[in-house]
C-alpha cells in the first residue's frame, strides 16, 4: 500500500530540515524548498529548477504542496475580499483580506467551527468539526499572498503607500491576524507551527508586531505562547465582570477574569509591543452602559493595554443588537477620560459578511450545537406554556429585564 504524500506546507523550518535529512539530502535543500514554496509561491515541484533532478523525483513520489481549493471569492464595496476555502469532508473556512493605505491585513481561521460558542460570534453558532492542520492555516496566507501579487489593485496600493521596509519584500500582506474561525489556542501546536512560518525570513518574514493571535482566554496556552512564540496578543474580553462574561464568553466559567488578567500580566514582558489589546464587542443594552465603562476602567487599570471597541456585526441567530454610534462614543469617552487608550474598530466588509464576528463558513458540527439549541428552545417553550396555563388570568406588572437575565433567556 502506497503511503500518502506529505504536504510540505505542514512544515516549519526545523521540521523541513528534519524531513530533508530523512531523505538523505543536504541541509541547504530545506532552505531552497522553503523559498520556492513560501517566497515564490511555487506548488509544482517540477518548477523548482535549482533542485537536483533526483531530489525532485524523490519529492514527486513522497511529497506535495497542497493548497486549499476556493469555493467562493467575494469582493466588498470597500475593497475587502473574502474567500471560502474547502478543507474537506463538508467543511469550509473563511479568510478575509482587508486593504488599507498603510497595510494589507489577512484574517485567517484556525479551526473548522469553534467550540467556545461566544454569544456574539457567528462561528460559534455553526458548532465545531475539527482543528485545521498547520498546512491549512499557513495555506490561507500562502494562497492569498501569491494570488494578490497578481491583483493590480493590491499592487498599486503597495506602490502608492509603502510601509517602511515592507516595499522591498514584494509582499502584499503586511499583517496577519488569527481572528477568523476558531479559537487559535485550542489548536496550539498547529497554530505555533504556522506562526513560526509567518515569522521566518526564509518564508514570509513578518514582524512579531504584525502577527496577532486573538484568544477568548485559554490561560495555560497564553503562558505557553509567551515562551514558544510570543507575537502580538489580543484578548476577547467583552465584559467588565465575571457574571456577564460567563454569559457572553462561556470559557470564562473555566478561566475567570482574575486568572485571565494574571496570565495577561505574565505575557506582557514577552510581547513584541509594550501593551496588550483587549477586544470589546459593543452590544446594545448588554455591556455598553456608563457604569460598565467605569467598571472596565477599574478592571484594566493595572495592565498596559489598548481597548478596541468593536461595533457588533449582527447575524440572525444572535438575538443581539449593535450599540448606537452615540453610545459607543460615550463609552469610549469614559475610557479616554480615565487615561485609557481606546479605539473604535472601523467595520469592514459587512456587505459580504466578512466583518468581525460574521465569519461562519460551512461546518459539519460534531458538537451538535444547533440540535441542542432546538431541543432547549422546545423545553423552554413547554415550560412557558405550562406557566401561561396557570397565570393567564393574572396581570403581571412589567419589570425591565437585567441584561444577564435576558441573555440567559436567549440561551434557549
Amino acid at each position: 500500500m502506497t503511503s500518502p504524500r506529505v504536504n510540505l506546507l505542514d512544515f516549519d523550518a526545523d521540521q523541513m530540515a528534519a524531513y530533508v535529512a530523512g531523505l538523505n539530502e543536504k541541509p541547504f535543500r530545506a532552505k531552497q524548498l522553503m523559498q520556492w514554496i513560501h517566497q515564490r509561491g511555487v506548488s509544482d515541484i517540477n518548477d523548482m529548477s535549482d533542485l537536483a533532478k533526483s531530489f525532485r523525483a524523490t519529492l514527486l513520489d513522497k511529497a506535495e504542496v497542497l493548497s486549499l481549493p476556493v469555493i467562493k471569492d467575494e469582493h466588498a464595496a470597500d475593497g475587502t475580499r473574502k474567500w471560502l476555502l474547502d478543507v474537506g469532508a463538508g467543511n469550509a473556512v473563511e479568510s478575509v483580506f482587508i486593504p488599507e493605505d498603510d497595510r494589507g491585513t489577512l484574517c485567517i481561521s484556525s479551526q473548522a467551527g469553534c467550540a467556545v460558542n461566544c454569544r456574539f460570534c457567528s462561528t460559534g453558532h455553526q458548532g465545531f468539526s475539527r482543528n485545521l492542520t498547520a498546512g491549512e492555516i499557513i495555506g490561507q496566507l500562502w494562497f492569498a499572498e501569491h494570488l494578490l501579487r497578481n491583483d493590480p489593485n493590491a499592487i498599486r496600493r503597495v506602490e502608492q503607500y509603502p510601509t517602511p521596509g515592507w516595499e522591498h519584500t514584494g509582499r502584499v500582506i503586511s499583517n496577519v491576524v488569527l481572528m477568523g474561525m476558531g479559537e487559535p489556542l485550542l489548536n496550539y501546536d498547529n497554530v505555533v507551527t504556522a506562526l513560526r512560518l509567518m515569522l521566518d525570513d526564509r518564508a514570509y518574514g513578518l514582524s512579531r508586531r504584525r502577527v496577532t493571535v486573538s484568544t477568548s482566554g485559554v490561560v495555560p496556552m497564553i503562558d505557553r505562547l509567551a515562551q514558544d512564540c510570543p507575537v502580538a496578543l489580543a484578548v476577547s474580553l467583552h465584559a467588565p465582570n465575571d457574571k456577564l462574561r460567563d454569559q457572553l464568553v462561556p470559557l470564562n466559567l473555566k478561566y475567570p477574569l482574575r486568572e485571565l488578567l494574571a496570565a495577561c500580566e505574565r505575557y506582557l514582558p514577552f510581547a513584541p509591543r509594550d501593551f496588550l489589546t483587549f477586544e470589546y464587542c459593543m452590544l446594545d443594552g448588554v455591556n455598553d452602559s456608563d457604569i460598565q465603562a467605569k467598571e472596565l476602567v477599574r478592571l484594566l487599570a493595572n495592565i498596559k493595554c489598548k481597548i478596541n471597541l468593536i461595533p457588533f456585526n449582527p447575524f440572525p441567530e444572535s438575538g443581539l443588537k449593535r450599540s448606537s454610534a452615540q453610545r459607543i462614543h460615550a463609552f469610549a469617552s469614559i475610557l479616554l477620560d480615565a487615561g485609557m487608550v481606546a479605539t473604535v474598530r472601523k467595520t469592514r466588509g459587512d456587505d459580504i459578511a466578512a466583518a468581525c464576528g460574521q465569519l461562519a463558513g460551512d461546518v459539519v458540527d460534531r458538537t451538535r450545537v444547533r440540535e441542542r439549541a432546538v431541543h432547549e428552545k422546545q423545553i423552554q417553550h413547554d415550560h412557558e406554556e405550562a406557566a401561561d396555563s396557570v397565570d393567564d388570568e393574572e396581570e403581571q406588572e412589567y419589570q425591565p429585564e437585567h441584561p444577564v437575565q435576558w441573555l440567559k433567556r436567549l440561551d434557549g
